[in-house]
């Protein structure tokens, strides 16, 4: 490829800052450094990506809210995380993780064991614990 043929989409997620690098020829055919902040297909590919994210974040959000899972799938989703990611955090199996996604389970936790999840989410147990309550204060958050 040419230098003048490495791709430039300014309409990309990053919006400019970050770059990628890639070896072009010059005009005497020599291999030279250029970078590149991106390129239609990539962009597409990326939203297409982030939406399937938001859209599995958002059926978590519901899940808890009609009381059919508990907030640690939310988190777990927001934070894009496995079981097995969560387990890593918690000190447990993912099985447990998995178990503790449902509420009967949930509603079983040790204050200890929701400081843990909290920690591995970076948030406050509170926002476990009262989730409607977490997700009034990130509207309120997000209207600032």
């Amino acid at each position: 490829m040419r230098k003048d043929e490495v791709p430039q989409d300014t309409d990309n997620l990053n919006e400019g800052k970050l770059t990628k690098l890639y070896y072009a020829t010059d005009e005497t055919g020599h291999y030279d450094k250029q970078n590149s902040i991106g390129n239609e297909v990539e962009t597409v590919v990326m939203r297409q990506a982030w939406e399937v994210v938001h859209e599995q974040i958002e059926l978590a959000k519901q899940k808890v809210l009609s009381d059919q899972a508990s907030p640690i799938l939310y988190f777990k989703e927001k934070n894009i995380m496995t079981y097995d990611i969560v387990a890593g955090y918690v000190g447990t199996i993912s099985l447990m993780v998995w178990l503790d996604t449902k509420p009967f389970f949930f509603k079983l936790l040790s204050p200890k064991k929701i400081a843990k999840y909290a920690f591995a989410f970076r948030i406050q147990p509170s926002d476990l614990t009262d989730f409607e309550s977490y997700l009034k204060k990130q509207a309120h958050e997000n209207k600032l």
